[in-house]
């Protein structure tokens, strides 16, 4: 029983190819530090003293230079190449690190944050790409896999080794962050040279017209339409979720933080296998429309189920396993349409639609708990998924009409 189950593991994280495991260890360096953003709100009202409305200005700031970061960043990436601006935007984004760290004044502190988050959010499309190019496409949905679990498994010592820190000195955060930032771009300088690193060979690219922009793609703008939907949805397990379990179940910090934990834990032991067995066999569409029918049921499970403990850890599985279908996927489908001259509009238009999410989602679902309850919102975001799965699965017909 034991061997079958290796042989499994072996031969899910087997056949990428080397520039895409360091790849992987550079994203895994520089999100180990992060935790600047998630203590952000907690370090602006408790080290500043700033009232919670600046406080949310300031994360707002933040969302805007995400968007911005995302559009400048495809741009550039088509233009000068995803080496250079991944080696610029991690290496600014750590010195713009250090320097938020010492802005006291309110209007520096909004000014700086956007800045840092329109430089660091425009490394995301030359990342997306820079998977792209050193993966074959018959294995670029494991690529992504193993960068999600990457940033995954990141996100856990960031925040575990952020808390920490908080409990001494809050500036230490912008500096850890910001060090973990020059650590990836000198990771990044050392062993993912252009030289030395080609993309690897394979016999089922797909020919894409040279001269597709990805603004006028009306297929995949529908896409990033149904997209942005889910992951405003998406969103509220890490926003109003907790918050949800805390006031209306009453359940501890302690066993909120291990419901979070469980999320990660399920992608980092299963994705990647899953995945293995899974890609190239249906259309990505599929695997994405089911995938958000998952997170769909699993808002709907709070309302028409007793708030149980056990409830909530079933609500998580079905939510992880919703995402383990449908976003590696979203990632397969994006790059699909693309060539190496358009990849970083595709790619910086797919991070435009989850930066917009990420501001939009927490603070619409926050807004409906304020005037109805939780109740409502269940339905709602439940509802909005079924709405993004239908629009996924009616992409899919149309795909299947156009072979």
């Amino acid at each position: 029983m034991v061997g079958p189950v290796v042989n499994l593991y072996r031969n899910a994280f087997s056949g990428l190819s080397r520039s895409t495991w360091w790849l992987a260890t550079v994203l895994l360096v520089n999100r180990s530090g992060t935790m600047v953003v998630p203590f952000m709100t907690i370090y602006l009202t408790q080290y500043h003293h700033f009232s919670i409305a600046k406080a949310g200005l300031v994360m707002g700031c933040f969302g805007a230079g995400a968007v911005a970061g995302g559009f400048i960043g495809g741009k550039l990436t088509d233009k000068y190449g995803f080496h250079y601006i991944q080696l610029f935007t991690l290496t600014g984004g750590g010195l713009l690190f250090f320097a938020l760290g010492q802005m006291k004044s309110y209007p520096l502190i909004c000014l700086f944050t956007f800045l840092l988050s329109l430089v660091n959010e425009s490394f995301r499309p030359a990342n997306a790409t820079a998977v792209a190019h050193y993966s074959a496409p018959e294995n670029r949905t494991r690529s992504y896999s193993l960068n999600r679990l990457a940033i995954n498994l990141g996100w856990a010592v960031g925040g575990g080794l952020g808390g920490l820190l908080a409990s001494f000195n809050y500036e230490l955060l912008f500096w850890v962050d910001g060090f973990t930032n020059l650590s990836a771009a000198f990771l990044l300088w050392r062993y993912l040279k252009p030289k030395g690193n080609a993309a690897p060979a394979s016999h089922h690219e797909v020919i894409v017209d040279p001269t597709a922009s990805a603004y006028r793609d009306k297929f995949y703008l529908c896409f990033i339409v149904c997209t942005s939907l889910f992951a405003m949805c998406f969103f509220q397990v890490f926003t109003n979720l907790p918050v949800y379990y805390k006031q209306e179940l009453h359940f501890s910090e302690r066993f909120i933080g291990l419901l979070m934990a469980m999320n990660g834990i399920i992608i980092a032991f299963i994705e990647m296998v899953l995945i293995y067995q899974l890609e190239g066999r249906r259309s990505s569409l599929s695997y994405i429309a089911s995938g958000v029918v998952l997170c769909a049921f699993s808002y709907m499970m709070y309302n028409l189920f007793p708030g149980t403990r056990m409830l909530a850890i079933s609500a998580m599985v079905v939510v992880t396993f919703g995402e383990i279908l449908s976003m590696p996927f979203m990632n397969a489908f994006w790059i699909s349409r693309t060539n190496s001259n358009n990849r970083g509009q595709y790619a910086g238009l797919y991070t435009i639609a989850w930066a917009v999410a990420q501001v939009l989602g927490p603070i619409l679902g926050s807004q409906l708990v304020q005037h109805t309850n939780f109740v409502w919102l269940w339905w709602a975001v439940g509802l909005v998924c079924l709405l993004a799965a239908g629009g996924f699965y009616y992409m899919r017909r149309l795909q299947v009409r156009r072979m």
